[in-house]
C-alpha cells in the first residue's frame, strides 16, 4: 500500500510540476497503416545518369522519406522501376578502377570484376548494388524494399499496367541541388500518389 501511494504521489507531483494534471493515455504517436499507407509507382530513366546520385535518389524513395507520413521503423516506401540500366555513367575512371568483389565460400574463392566487365555481363547489378548499399541491412530492406526495386536494360518494362506509356520519368538529380528538388517529386494526391514535375 505504501508503494502504491508513493507511486501515485510521485505521478501527481510530476504532472503538477509540468503544468497541472495531464492525461498520459493520450500521449501516443500516430502510425499510418492500412488504407492510409499508399504505394505509388515511379519510373526512372537511368540514361546518362551518375550511379551514385541516382542510387541516392532511389534509395530514399524505397524508404519512403519523400512522404510526410515517414516513420523510420515502418515500411513506407514506394515501387521503383528503372529502365536503360546499361546507359549509366561513373565519374572519373571508375569504369576501370572500381572493383566488385565476392567470395564463393570455398578456399581461395575470392572473385573480383571491374565495373566495365560488370556492365557487359550484368548491367542491372551495378545499380542494384549501389542502391541496396545505401540501405541498412535489416528486415525492412530484405523483406520489403528489395522486392519493390525493379531494374531493366533497355526502354521496355513489363509494368505497363501500373506505369502506362504516357508516364514521365522522374527528373535526374542535378549536380547542385538548388531550390526545392524533393527527390524529383512534386505534389501528392490521394488517388495518384506522388507525381513527377
Amino acid at each position: 500500500t505504501n508503494t502504491l501511494l508513493s507511486s501515485q504521489s510521485f505521478a501527481y507531483s510530476f504532472s503538477f510540476a509540468f503544468g497541472g494534471a495531464r492525461d498520459w493515455s493520450l500521449s501516443w504517436k500516430m502510425s499510418f497503416q492500412g488504407q492510409a499507407l499508399q504505394r505509388a509507382w515511379h519510373l526512372v530513366d537511368a540514361s546518362n545518369q551518375t550511379v551514385g546520385r541516382l542510387a541516392g535518389q532511389v534509395a530514399q524513395i524505397l524508404r519512403g522519406k519523400h512522404k510526410p507520413t515517414f516513420l523510420p521503423n515502418k515500411d513506407m516506401g514506394d515501387h521503383v522501376v528503372i529502365i536503360n540500366a546499361e546507359k549509366v555513367n561513373f565519374s572519373g575512371d571508375k569504369w576501370k578502377s572500381k572493383l566488385y568483389r565476392w567470395h564463393t565460400g570455398y578456399p581461395g574463392g575470392l572473385k573480383q570484376r571491374r565495373a566495365e566487365e560488370m556492365l557487359e555481363r550484368n548491367p542491372e547489378e551495378i545499380l542494384k548494388k549501389a542502391i541496396l548499399g545505401m540501405l541498412k541491412r535489416n528486415k525492412l530492406r530484405h523483406q520489403a524494399m528489395e522486392s519493390r526495386l525493379r531494374i531493366y536494360t533497355g526502354p521496355e518494362h513489363p509494368h505497363t499496367a501500373q506505369l502506362p506509356a504516357s508516364t514521365a520519368p522522374i527528373p535526374a538529380v542535378p549536380r547542385a541541388k538548388n531550390g526545392d528538388f524533393h527527390f524529383g517529386l512534386h505534389s501528392y494526391t490521394s488517388q495518384k500518389g506522388f507525381q513527377a514535375k
